[in-house]
């Protein structure tokens, strides 16, 4: 990337043991995985809103039930590098980054820093958001992309 990223926090503690229960599923198993990946949304989810298991869990049974399972979930890990190599810092146009400020993957300091090392990068809050796109955020969210394009 060309940002040197070794100063900024890691996932939260609490994550990475979430995280490492993923190694007792049987991802075979429908109702094991679909029971993990609710039990993911909620550990990566917004700590201002409330989290609705209920809608969750039937929009991941849909997910699972379209694709044939959630194999292809963590697909993109299988990428390797190719072509030539881009560095953020090379960005010519506009970069809005929009990062919740309680995400237990890539805490608030990783948006800030990839706002810092794009020229007229513009950084928008999400106050209390995890690593998704809350609908109750969605109204915020839209207001910044319009303002921002």
């Amino acid at each position: 990337l060309g940002v040197d990223t070794s100063g900024l926090p890691g996932t939260s503690e609490a994550y990475r043991e979430h995280s490492a229960e993923g190694a007792d599923v049987d991802w075979s198993n429908r109702q094991q995985v679909i029971d993990f990946m609710v039990r993911d949304a909620r550990a990566i989810a917004s700590t201002l809103h409330s989290f609705d298991s209920e809608r969750t869990r039937a929009m991941i049974e849909e997910d699972y039930d379209r694709s044939g399972g959630l194999a292809s979930a963590t697909n993109h890990f299988l990428l390797k590098s190719g072509g030539p190599e881009r560095r953020i810092r090379d960005l010519t146009v506009p970069l809005l980054v929009i990062h919740g400020t309680t995400d237990p993957l890539f805490p608030i300091e990783h948006g800030e820093a990839l706002t810092a090392a794009v020229a007229g990068g513009r950084l928008v809050r999400i106050e209390g958001g995890g690593h998704e796109l809350h609908r109750n955020d969605w109204p915020h969210i839209v207001e910044a992309i319009a303002a921002f394009g």
